[in-house]
């Protein structure tokens, strides 16, 4: 079975996919792979240096993060085309690892992706969670993890979809408005769901 994960900045989704994975599912972390992809000599990064312009390509050719940051968070026209470049190559990845994982014939597979949806990545999937939480929750956590004034928050914010866009999107939604064990109880109880499904649906396939 696999699992989509995603949710707003701040939501509490890290939360989520790092509890599954102690718990013995495996994540597939679409972060990890568009940071990958924007590689020194990478076709994609070829690709954004000839869109933006060789300022957003560092000295050791790889992606400068920051400058392009600022750059898009403050402008959706320009976020478009940095998605509408790198999501062909993190989707094929994607395809490759989840390819691979089934081949291993893997029970849960959990895809950590925040532009699931966007991406077109929650098409690879059987089932859809998201992690949302309350706009000033969110803003505190990402003030606190990654050293950002209250005006560069509100822009990351302001960047994403509200709550509505993710639960209307998704099976099952995990509200992160408490406390981490808090959310790690509903994650747990997620993962017993799933357990379920999975199990019903092997069953419903050996009595075919």
């Amino acid at each position: 079975m696999i699992v989509g994960l995603t949710g707003q900045t701040g939501a509490g989704k890290s939360t989520v996919s790092d509890y599954l994975r102690e718990n013995g599912v495996v994540v597939i972390d679409a972060d990890k792979i568009a940071r990958e992809v924007v590689e020194t000599g990478s076709a994609c990064i070829a690709d954004i240096a000839l869109e933006f312009g060789c300022e957003y390509i560092n000295m050791d050719g790889t992606l400068n993060r920051k400058k392009m940051a600022r750059t898009v968070f403050n402008d959706k026209e320009k976020l478009k085309k940095l998605n509408n470049l790198m999501f062909p190559y993190i989707i094929d990845s994607i395809r490759r690892e989840l390819k691979r994982l089934r081949e291993q014939q893997e029970g849960i597979i959990v895809l950590d992706a925040p532009t699931l949806f966007e991406s077109g990545a929650d098409r690879e999937c059987d089932r859809v969670v998201s992690v949302t939480a309350d706009v000033q929750s969110r803003k505190e956590r990402i003030i606190r993890r990654d050293k950002l004034t209250e005006e560069e928050a509100d822009e990351r914010i302001q960047a994403q979809h509200d709550e509505e866009y993710y639960k209307s999107r998704s099976w099952q939604v995990l509200e992160n408005n408490g406390s981490i064990d808090e959310l790690k109880n509903q994650t747990s109880v997620l993962l017993s769901k799933l357990e379920a499904e999975m199990e019903a649906g092997n069953s419903s396939e050996a009595q075919q």
